[in-house]
């Protein structure tokens, strides 16, 4: 075990009854399950979590700050957490990545995913030859410098840029951090191929790590389906939906997002990829208002895209983001012509796949008109959910297709 060095590794003593999630290999101790903690554990040091009776559960990074008060890192209490240990689980994390098809499609991956690669708080992301981490945990920020060696060593990526900016580490009490941190510090803007479309991202200044790797397979759904099809892409971000659809074949794509520097990015590219831009129309508006003006217009689409951000990051979110989901899907169905189609996703964790087709479900019923889901969506390969870890099955999208 590896505390701070030199030191009794500290415990977690759980109250009575409260192991059962652990044992059955959740990974986070919570704070209302714990007992007493025995010793003084600094910020992201390794504890040792026990039951009431003393069994031994495992080995879990401290956050004195956070609700999850433990991350686990391993189940094994025996086990040493060390710079070896850290490099050990993201070269198992690489070599499940060098399994997949994906790389005979696309040079941008996700390459560690956090608990489903049990590296709690850990997300890596690959564009071309630059990482971008985001450092996310007490016990991620513990060992910062060794793993972001350990990712330069494993990947030979020429620059690693840190976006550990993220809300959720202020409730880790972890300041926020963006910059270069290893490498080539002139790389911000790479360009990367999936599916033999070429999207420039901005991994200083995009969304999350600079483009959206989990909904790859889904693009290219799209793709597959968008022949011939009016199509409305709502939040469109950089254009990838967007771009996706009108490679496939569609006939006209309008594209909206309320911000004007991902709309800029988004038209880089479609000029980088061999389309023709008089079919594609990029908006900068407020969507929920702008698709109240196609509909009082009497607008109508074959096909519509709904990828929203993240209305609900946790449960206390859920009500008002329920009432924010069901207004778009109700606004978008109102929107579809005969026969058209609505892929529509929710990235919220604290949405369930039930919760969210219940939604869609009311809106559905409130549009009018036949509606029936004929297909369902998740992310891409390279976003693997452990079993033991439902919360990171995050991404949900259904294609519902409307009579």
């Amino acid at each position: 075990m590896s505390a701070r060095k030199g030191s009794q590794v500290p415990v977690l003593v759980l109250k009575a009854g409260r192991e059962k999630s652990l044992k059955r290999r959740h990974p986070w101790v919570f704070s209302g399950a714990i007992e007493k903690v025995v010793g003084e554990p600094q910020s992201g040091d390794t504890v040792l979590v026990r039951t009431a009776e003393g069994t031994p559960l495992g080995l879990a990074a401290y956050s004195a700050s956070s609700q999850i008060r433990g991350r686990v890192w391993t189940f094994d209490s025996t086990a040493t957490v060390d710079a070896q240990f850290l490099r050990g689980r993201i070269k198992a994390a690489l070599t499940l990545r060098e399994q997949l098809p994906l790389g005979r499609h696309t040079n941008a991956m996700r390459l560690v995913h956090g608990e489903s690669d049990g590296l709690p708080g850990l997300i890596v992301d690959r564009y071309a030859d630059v990482l971008v981490a985001q450092l996310l945990s007490a016990g991620m920020e513990r060992w910062r410098d060794e793993i972001l060696d350990a990712l330069v060593d494993l990947t030979r990526c020429e620059a690693v840029f840190e976006r550990s900016d993220a809300e959720v580490r202020t409730l880790e009490g972890l300041p926020e951090r963006a910059g270069f941190v290893r490498g080539n510090s002139d790389a911000s803007r790479c360009a990367i191929s999936e599916h033999g479309l070429v999207f420039r991202v901005d991994v200083a200044a995009g969304q999350k790590t600079g483009f959206f790797l989990d909904q790859r397979a889904n693009r290219q759904r799209i793709r597959e389906i968008s022949a011939g099809r009016d199509v409305l892409d709502c939040f469109c971000y950089t254009g990838g939906f967007a771009i996706a659809s009108l490679a496939g074949g569609a006939r006209e794509v309008s594209a909206i997002d309320s911000s004007g520097t991902a709309i800029a990015v988004a038209r880089e590219n479609l000029a980088a990829n061999a389309l023709d831009p008089a079919r594609l129309l990029f908006k900068e508006a407020d969507v929920f208002l702008h698709l109240r003006e196609l509909r009082n217009c009497g607008e109508k689409f074959d096909l519509i895209i709904l990828d929203p951000p993240k209305f609900a990051p946790t449960a206390a979110q859920v009500e008002n983001a329920s009432r924010a989901y069901k207004d778009i899907n109700l606004l978008a169905l109102k929107l579809l012509a005969p026969g058209g189609l609505l892929a529509t996703f929710s990235c919220s964790g604290g949405i369930s796949p039930d919760l969210f087709q219940k939604i869609v479900a009311g809106a559905a019923l409130d549009a009018g008109g036949e509606a029936k889901i004929i297909e369902r969506f998740g992310p891409d390969a390279d976003h693997p959910v452990a079993l033991e870890f439902p919360e990171g099955d995050y991404l949900k999208g259904l294609l519902v297709y409307r009579g």
